[in-house]
């Protein structure tokens, strides 16, 4: 009997996991705001002239100073684990969830798009006062999930590529 009730635990504990099928996300979590560490990158005003992601990848060089625009997304993981940095898309594209009848269980993919997204997205990263890319996870640091719009300002860099990622010193987020 003792052997009986050690299996059925198992089977217990294990039920949850069964169904969590591959290539799915869970949900995002809820957006808790900015830890205290990061309230110094939160811009209490939304930065005039922002560009979408898209003109700012045609537009800027590599150490311009810039102000961009997206939604976060772009991929099914957009987050950089144990960093400041995220990737953003241009709001020109529509995540999944925003179309009628799709049933996406990961809309920030912008999967539907698939074929636009490579000139649309951008990667961003929170950076300190040296430069360095903070080593805290960005949903930690700022409270940030998946699909909220952020206005980030800082500067361009270049990969040899033409990838455009924003090394950012301040953050505003959308309500």
């Amino acid at each position: 009997m003792n052997s009986l009730c050690k299996l059925l635990t198992a089977c217990l504990v294990a039920a949850p996991f069964v169904f969590v099928g591959c290539g799915t996300s869970p949900a995002p979590e809820a957006a808790s705001g900015p830890s205290a560490e990061g309230q110094a990158f939160v811009l209490d005003a939304e930065p005039a002239a922002a560009k979408g992601v898209k003109d700012a990848r045609a537009d800027a060089k590599d150490g311009d100073e810039v102000t961009v625009v997206g939604r976060i997304g772009g991929d099914t993981n957009p987050w950089i684990e144990g960093q400041a940095a995220f990737l953003v898309v241009d709001n020109a594209l529509k995540p999944c969830n925003e179309r009628e009848d799709d049933a996406c269980e990961s809309p920030w993919d912008y999967c539907c798009d698939a074929d636009a997204l490579p000139t649309h997205k951008a990667m961003v990263k929170i950076v300190d006062s040296e430069g360095k890319t903070v080593a805290t996870d960005a949903r930690k640091l700022l409270g940030l999930k998946e699909l909220q719009t952020v206005v980030v300002h800082g500067k361009a860099k270049r990969d040899e590529a033409g990838n455009l990622t924003v090394l950012a010193d301040g953050i505003y987020v959308r309500k």
